[in-house]
């Protein structure tokens, strides 16, 4: 198979969460723990920083990739989704891993992948492994895609554990409450490993606390400490928790990686050109302004509501879509009122029809016109704009991946 037909295949036959949903989700980590022994356990031959959290962790993973590969280090980074190519969930140095990898990887495993059954995310991450072992990396960034405890990528042992938030999100599989969630994300807690986390809530502060005694880990609270302001070319507001929780980080490898003050300016400086890293608070239009922003839960949009009122227009437009599982009533309040909505579905098996979203919507007070596509929509809102005007374009990642 090329590339083309093996990431389909990936794709098209085996589950994913982010393109199905629940029948993706798997409760234990058997699976993965054989496909590491197949591949003759690369988790254990990589070190690493492990990212968990609700929101956040995209952007702490490729802050603290980019300030490692301004101090000279070979630097894995493995994230997801991805916006336009699978390939960008595993890079070395703000490079995609090559399209041959990818297939050789696939072709050579196949067969073990069809006997196992293994899920996308686990074929995703033994890939990431194996790649980061076979080029010597000297340190990878691993974000956990969903939860924690139960998370494919939680076979490492990293440097440090990093959690960035606790928000409700993935309620259906990690729990109803922030401390069910937070025990889950506390999940990738190991024994003696220092835990780093970002924010914290009444809630889950005790969670955190308890799970650090139990493993004889050392835990910080970076929002409690007051730490050196750095400018960072990811401008949301929320960057600056996640600022804290990558400047507590590297403080804490200081030893193993020695990083300068300047790695730290340049690399906070310049995520987006040495990671490829896209679609928090991104400008992809002047006069009229467009923003574009992955947010697409509570935690997350609130935040993102607050900067957009913060902004000085005539007429805000919103192109808007989000997938099926999510849960309306505890994000559409958010959105102003006072805005002309641009309802659009998400290119993707899980995209929520418009024409629901719309009448959704509209209970909320949320009101405007149906497009068949998120680029017409976005076409639509550009045409209606005037140079004053600001457009937002969210609610889903695959929203933003199709403007991208």
């Amino acid at each position: 198979m090329d590339y083309k037909e093996t990431v389909e295949w990936m794709f098209g036959r085996l589950p994913m969460y982010q393109m199905q949903g629940a029948s993706a989700y798997k409760k234990d980590l058997t699976n993965t723990l054989l496909l590491a022994a197949h591949l003759g356990n690369p988790e254990k031959k990589i070190t690493a920083i492990h990212v968990a959290g609700t929101n956040g962790k995209g952007s702490t993973s490729n802050m603290l990739a980019s300030i490692l590969q301004e101090a000279g280090y070979k630097t894995g980074l493995y994230t997801s989704p991805h916006l336009k190519d699978f390939r960008e969930r595993i890079k070395i140095n703000g490079k995609d891993i090559p399209e041959r990898f990818v297939t050789g990887f696939i072709e050579k495993n196949r067969p073990f992948f069809e006997e196992q059954e293994l899920s996308f995310f686990e074929m995703t991450v033994g890939l990431a492994f194996d790649y980061f072992v076979a080029e010597q990396v000297d340190i990878a960034i691993i974000e956990v895609g969903m939860g924690g405890r139960l998370d494919s990528t939680n076979i490492i042992t990293p440097l440090v554990s990093v959690i960035t938030n606790i928000g409700m999100d993935h309620t259906q599989f990690l729990g109803a409450t922030l401390q069910e969630i937070a025990g889950e994300k506390a999940g990738i807690i190991k024994p003696g490993v220092p835990v780093v986390i970002g924010e914290y809530t009444p809630e889950t502060r005790p969670v955190f606390l308890a799970k650090a005694e139990a493993m004889h880990s050392p835990l910080f609270f970076a929002s409690d400490e007051v730490m050196e302001e750095y400018p960072s070319d990811l401008i949301g507001d929320y960057q600056k928790y996640n600022k804290k929780a990558v400047l507590k980080t590297i403080s804490i490898i200081q030893q193993q990686f020695p990083v300068s003050q300047k790695n730290i300016e340049d690399g906070l400086l310049n995520v987006a050109r040495n990671t490829g890293f896209a679609g928090r608070w991104q400008q992809v239009h002047h006069n009229p302004t467009a923003i574009a922003d992955t947010a697409h839960n509570s935690h997350g949009l609130k935040i993102v509501m607050a900067q957009l009122q913060k902004q000085k227009f005539a007429t805000l437009h919103i192109v808007f879509g989000v997938v099926n599982d999510k849960d309306l009533a505890d994000i559409l309040p958010l959105f102003p009122k006072d805005a002309l909505y641009y309802f659009c579905k998400p290119n993707v098996p899980r995209g929520l029809d418009a024409k629901l979203l719309k009448e959704a919507a509209a209970g909320y007070g949320l009101n405007g016109h149906l497009y068949n596509s998120v680029a017409a929509a976005y076409e639509s809102a550009l045409n209606n704009a005037s140079a004053n005007d600001f457009i937002y374009i969210g609610g889903s990642t695959f929203v933003v991946a199709e403007i991208l």
